[in-house]
């Protein structure tokens, strides 16, 4: 009987120790706690982008916008085809949260103008690169391509647009003054803007001097974040005005050109790019609300 009574003892104090050795190793994961504790401090995740969403390209514009852009379509006189030129043809895309576009055309009497709208939003999968700055690389990629020339300071733009003139004037003071714009082929809009005589006037070839700095292809300070603009002029004389602008991890890109139905017009350069920074404008603040 009394070994019978001892053995259970055994057991008894086994437990005890096994009870002793598991609280042990409880204690041990304690003391390990503030090792994944301190992982806290490491720097967090990049912050994510403003935006998750992006518009309906093709109801970002509105028919007014559209009236101004594209001349063409109040020209329309078929009511459905007028309406199908309104709504715009989607781009193509295979994912409308990250990237969405709408293109839209028109033919009037004086050409063929055409206009893109492209939105796209930037999502960043590095933990240590924001959605933010990953949308910056792409931008920053897209201005460096367009090649925007070196800005002309002021006074030096104003003398250089000032001697054409004043070697023009002694030769033929009466003629010569009007000569340049009616050659052109835009005399209204280079009457009424004035300035845009001067650049009307030196559009012959894309490469011109003479084209005013202040419309010369250029980093934009009033529009998003970031954003430039680029004026391209072909040897066919169709116009293109690029703007491209960045908002948070939304990048925006314009573009607007117009084809002249004759090679001795010159499309607008002041006109063009009033008309795309205008809606530049627009779409950024729909970013805003």
């Amino acid at each position: 009987m009394q070994r019978k009574a001892y053995v259970p003892g055994v057991a008894a104090l086994l437990a005890v120790l096994l009870a002793g050795c598991t609280g042990g190793s409880g204690d041990d994961d304690g003391t390990s706690d503030p090792k994944p504790g301190e992982s806290a401090t490491t720097p967090t995740a990049a912050q994510p982008g403003k935006y998750r969403t992006l518009p309906e390209p093709c109801a970002a514009v509105s028919h007014g916008t559209l009236d101004s852009l594209l001349p063409g379509i109040k020209q329309v006189t078929d009511e459905e085809q007028r309406e199908k030129t309104y709504e715009g043809t989607a781009t193509q895309t295979y994912d409308t949260d990250r990237k969405v576009g709408c293109r839209w055309k028109a033919e009037s009497t004086g050409g063929t103008d055409h206009l893109l709208v492209d939105f796209e939003r930037v999502v960043s999968y590095d933990n240590a690169v924001s959605d933010d700055d990953r949308a910056t690389e792409i931008y920053l990629k897209t201005e460096t391509a367009a090649d925007l020339p070196e800005p002309v300071a002021s006074s030096e733009s104003s003398e250089a647009s000032q001697s054409p003139d004043s070697s023009e004037s002694p030769e033929s003071a009466p003629e010569g003054s009007g000569s340049p714009s009616d050659g052109s082929g835009s005399g209204p809009s280079s009457s009424a803007s004035g300035s845009g005589n001067g650049d009307e006037s030196g559009s012959a070839t894309p490469s011109d001097g003479s084209t005013p700095s202040a419309l010369q292809p250029r980093t934009l300070d009033d529009l998003g974040d970031e954003a430039f603009l680029d004026d391209a002029l072909s040897s066919s004389r169709q116009r293109t005005v690029t703007v491209v602008f960045r908002t948070s991890n939304v990048v925006v890109t314009i573009q607007y050109d117009e084809q002249p139905a004759t090679t001795t017009d010159v499309p607008s350069s002041k006109d063009m790019q009033d008309r795309a920074r205008k809606l530049a404008g627009q779409l950024a603040g729909t970013f805003n609300d």
